[in-house]
């Protein structure tokens, strides 16, 4: 696979108005995926847009807009609108494509550009290489003739077409009359649709984090600032708190006494009582290499496997599509729901939770701790030049190191797929022997980079 110029982990990102996040690259991004999307029949091809309130949202959309209508592509604009719902509308509205504005839990300067397929999934690594090369090939080709332009048109009732599609994933026998619900929408995407959806559901919803301004989206609230909603929780006295963050494809939990609920622990719960039900399928979880131990262990003695795949959400659902299963994730807080969704999705999560906690009757504080996790200790290094994990110092570090962990806990070594930075994992039963094995690794990763 050829060094990707434009693409990284997870679509586009950058800095808004800083290369490559610019309204030209963006202009590129419609020309290329346009003309790459559109078949060879003669046919009207389309191309729906949601973002998030990032305010260089307004800067990127006409854009792209431009770019998908100058090949003749019909384009359908939703406004702010959840990344999953973005995907769910370019299947469910017959799209060639889908695309999100939206730096997820980045702050408001950052913005990023996503694509998914017809089916609702993200784009493979080849197409978006295939995409890359023809954002190179300059901006007159592929061109439309005059006559046959797309038409641009917003769609205003796609958020509540969302909230219907999401109510549908809470059981129907169950209501959330009674139940206090705080919720924090990180002043993004599902600043709307998630208060709503939960008071339709029944609940008594108390929001934070639902006026954005452009410049707010991920400010000291959402899920990465879970302080916020835990304070909330407090005040309003809430049975349970939800926090999303900037596009609503991740999810943290916090229960009635404002302690917090990561990924792992969301996963453990809800995969537990599918099977319970007989709704797990493919005998086990999907989650990648930094869920933690003591999840892996959890599921091992109900019988049922964690398979781990490299630190992405898309790689947990390409996962998820080959081995049949339904629940992935990661310990962020993506969490896959495939019944439902073809991505990540913080509110269909939230109300699988909800499902768990007005079933059992129990408060959220004694089904949140679903295992003990082990101690887990990640250290970030930061490097200069040329290849640190390549050399003998280090390789003997981290040899040194697997063979002390030996049956007791595990280590993992891996480059930043966006910066300068070697991130040294370990976790293991023995905390004090975890510190130190971190510590040697980082050790030695320093002195060879």
């Amino acid at each position: 696979m050829g060094d990707r110029k434009y693409f990284g982990t997870d679509g586009i990102r950058g800095k808004a108005n800083t290369p490559p996040m610019t309204a030209e690259v963006a202009l590129r991004v419609g020309l290329a995926a346009g003309r790459l999307f559109m078949s060879g029949d003669d046919r009207r091809h389309l191309v729906v847009i949601g973002k998030d309130t990032r305010l260089s949202g307004y800067m990127l959309e006409p854009a792209l807009v431009a770019g998908f209508a100058s090949v003749g592509m019909d384009v359908r604009t939703f406004g702010p609108l959840p990344t999953p719902g973005v995907a769910m509308m370019t299947r469910s509205m017959r799209a060639d494509l889908g695309v999100m504005i939206s730096a997820s839990h980045n702050d408001y300067a950052d913005n990023g550009i996503k694509l998914f397929g017809p089916d609702g999934y993200k784009l493979s690594d080849e197409i978006e290489l295939k995409i890359e090369a023809l954002m190179d090939a300059g901006l007159d080709t592929g061109l439309a003739p005059s006559n046959r332009l797309g038409r641009v048109k917003r769609h205003d009732e796609v958020p509540a077409r969302y909230i219907e599609i999401a109510k549908s994933a809470f059981p129907k026998r169950l209501s959330l009359k009674g139940l206090r619900v705080a919720i924090d929408c990180a002043n993004g995407a599902g600043y709307k649709v998630a208060p709503t959806t939960l008071y339709e559901l029944g609940a008594e919803v108390f929001p934070v984090g639902v006026e954005p301004n452009g410049t707010n989206i991920n400010a000291d609230c959402g899920s990465t600032h879970p302080a916020t909603l835990a304070e909330a929780v407090k005040r309003y006295r809430a049975d349970i708190g939800i926090a999303l963050d900037g596009d609503a494809d991740r999810v943290i939990i916090c229960d009635e006494k404002g302690q917090v609920v990561d990924g792992d622990q969301i996963m453990a719960l809800v995969g537990l009582d599918f099977a319970k039900r007989g709704r797990l399928s493919g005998g086990g979880i999907v989650a990648t290499v930094m869920s933690n131990l003591g999840l892996e262990r959890k599921l091992k003695a109900e019988g049922l496997t964690l398979e781990r795949t490299k630190v992405g959400d898309r790689y947990v659902m390409e996962r998820m599509r080959e081995g049949g299963f339904n629940i992935g994730g990661e310990q962020s807080g993506h969490i896959i729901l495939h019944d439902h969704a073809t991505t990540g999705d913080g509110l269909m999560a939230a109300l699988q939770v909800l499902a768990v906690l007005v079933e059992s009757g129990k408060p959220m504080s004694e089904l949140a701790r679903q295992f003990d996790p082990v101690p887990q200790l990640l250290e970030n290094v930061r490097f200069n030049a040329g290849k640190p994990l390549e050399s003998a110092g280090v390789k003997a570090a981290i040899a040194e190191a697997e063979n002390a962990l030996n049956g007791t806990g595990r280590l993992l070594v891996r480059p930043s797929g966006t910066e300068k930075l070697i991130r040294v994992m370990a976790e293991g039963d023995d905390e004090a022997l975890v510190k130190r094995v971190v510590s040697d690794v980082s050790a030695a990763v320093r002195s060879a980079g």
